[in-house]
């Protein structure tokens, strides 16, 4: 595996070092050793699948506050995503700053989403899944989420507007509102 630290201090771009022969290729999505070395959370107690049917669908912005705070490794198993985090670590000097990797069904590569950070994807194609691990488990109690088009983040979608989104998804308060973030 071949990390790359992106903008965002502690979150990854990984790519998978294929072995490959006339069958076809073999690769590692996970190492814990190779983690640590990263000094990268190893720690997997749920693995989720989301699919999606039409291209331009959009899930996010979505994160978890303490004591339920959650690592994310997400990588797409079919189609193309367009994948944003943001990071919401108030003492950060990247905080409120997002960054976004497309990841297809083709490349081989996941993206590490550190504790601390929203997150949200908007599907390229039709039919895309998401295959993800999350460090701790799901919390509907510690469930925070923003807007897709929040103020506070200016995300820069690729369809817009998104061709499907949730009415959960769509009627969160706005990040600067204290409810959401405590």
């Amino acid at each position: 595996m071949i990390f790359e630290e992106l903008e965002l201090q502690g979150a990854y771009v990984i790519s998978l070092e294929r072995l490959e022969d006339n069958r076809g290729f073999f690769a590692r999505t996970f190492c814990k050793r190779e983690f640590s070395k990263h000094n990268l959370n190893t720690q997997i107690v749920q693995s989720n699948l989301s699919y999606n049917r039409k291209k331009g669908t959009l899930r996010g912005m979505h994160w978890q506050v303490s004591p339920c705070q959650e690592t994310k490794l997400i990588n797409c198993c079919r189609g193309e995503i367009y994948d944003v985090i943001v990071d919401l670590r108030p003492t950060s000097a990247t905080y409120r700053r997002w960054v976004a990797v497309k990841l297809t069904d083709d490349e081989y590569k996941m993206i590490y989403v550190p504790k601390g950070f929203a997150h949200g994807f908007q599907t390229l194609k039709d039919d895309s899944l998401l295959c993800y691990q999350v460090s701790e488990f799901y919390s509907p109690d510690h469930e925070r989420g923003a807007r897709w088009d929040d103020p506070a983040f200016g995300i820069r979608w690729p369809i817009t507007p998104p061709t499907v989104v949730s009415s959960k998804d769509g009627s969160y308060p706005d990040f600067a509102s204290e409810t959401n973030r405590a």
